[in-house]
C-alpha cells in the first residue's frame, strides 16, 4: 500500500484483508476518499488455494471425508503468529474440496468467512485425520466480488501510470482502477432524494422522508449502500 501511495502521489490508501507473509494473491486497495467504504468489503467472504502437506499416509476417501466435516460453523482459535487475540471462535467454511492430490501433498480450494485462518484449518484437518498436517503454501483468489482475474501487479499499475503521465492515455488506468461504487456493488441499496444527499454526506441519520426507494436484501443489522 504504501508503493501504491507514493507512485500515485497519494495520502490515503487503504486495503481490504491483511496478506501475511509468503502469502499470495488479491489484495484490495481503496485510494483517497474511497478507504471510507474499505468496510463495505473487509467482511466479505474470502476464496483461497491452499497446498496442505500430510504428516502421514491417507486415502483421498478419508481426506474428502474430513474436510466435508470441516464444512458449515466451525470453531477456530487463531494461529500463535496472528494479529489478533487468540480466543476460541466461531467461523463458517462454505465450501472446502481437494482439487489435485500428489503423494502427501493435497491441493485444496476454500471458500471461507472473513476471518478464518488457513494454516489453522490445515492443521486442525491433519488432527482429525490423525496424520497431522500443515499448510505449505497459500494464495487467495477472491475477496467478495474482486477475483484474481481483477488482479494487477504493481509492475502493471506503474506502466499505467506512465502511459498516462507520458503520453495522456488514461485507457489502462481506467481499467485497473474501479470506480469507488464497484466496492459496494454486492450490497443492497437503499436509494435516496436529492433533498437527503448533501445532509447524509456529512454524517446526518438517514430520516424516512429522505428515503426514495429501498431494495431487497436491506435488514436491520446488515450493511447496506446509500446511494
Amino acid at each position: 500500500v504504501s508503493w501504491i501511495k507514493k507512485m500515485m502521489g497519494l495520502e490515503r490508501a487503504g486495503h481490504a484483508g491483511t496478506l501475511d507473509p509468503r502469502v499470495s494473491g488479491v489484495l484490495p486497495v481503496a485510494l483517497g476518499d474511497s478507504t471510507k467504504v474499505l468496510q463495505g468489503i473487509s467482511h466479505e467472504d474470502k476464496e483461497y488455494i491452499a497446498v496442505m502437506t500430510l504428516h502421514g499416509d491417507a486415502s483421498d476417501e478419508r481426506i474428502r471425508e474430513v474436510l466435508a466435516e470441516f464444512t458449515g460453523e466451525i470453531y477456530q482459535r487463531p494461529p500463535v503468529k496472528s494479529a489478533v487475540k487468540r480466543q476460541l471462535r466461531t467461523r463458517r467454511v462454505y465450501s472446502l474440496k481437494m482439487l489435485e492430490r500428489d503423494g502427501r501433498y493435497v491441493l485444496l480450494d476454500a471458500r471461507v468467512e472473513a476471518g478464518t485462518y488457513i494454516r489453522k484449518l490445515c492443521y486442525d484437518v491433519g488432527e482429525v485425520l490423525g496424520v497431522g498436517a500443515n499448510m505449505r503454501e497459500l494464495r487467495r483468489v477472491r475477496v467478495g466480488c474482486f477475483g484474481e482475474d481483477e488482479a494487477v501487479t504493481l509492475h502493471d499499475l506503474a506502466d499505467a501510470l506512465y502511459l498516462w503521465k507520458q503520453y495522456g492515455d488514461e485507457s489502462l488506468l481506467r481499467r485497473y482502477v474501479k470506480p469507488v461504487e464497484y466496492m459496494v456493488k454486492h450490497l443492497p441499496r437503499i436509494f435516496i432524494r436529492d433533498s437527503a444527499v448533501d445532509s447524509v454526506a456529512h454524517g446526518a441519520a438517514l430520516a424516512a422522508p429522505g428515503v426514495a426507494k429501498i431494495e431487497d436484501g436491506v435488514e436491520r443489522d446488515r450493511m447496506a449502500a446509500i446511494v
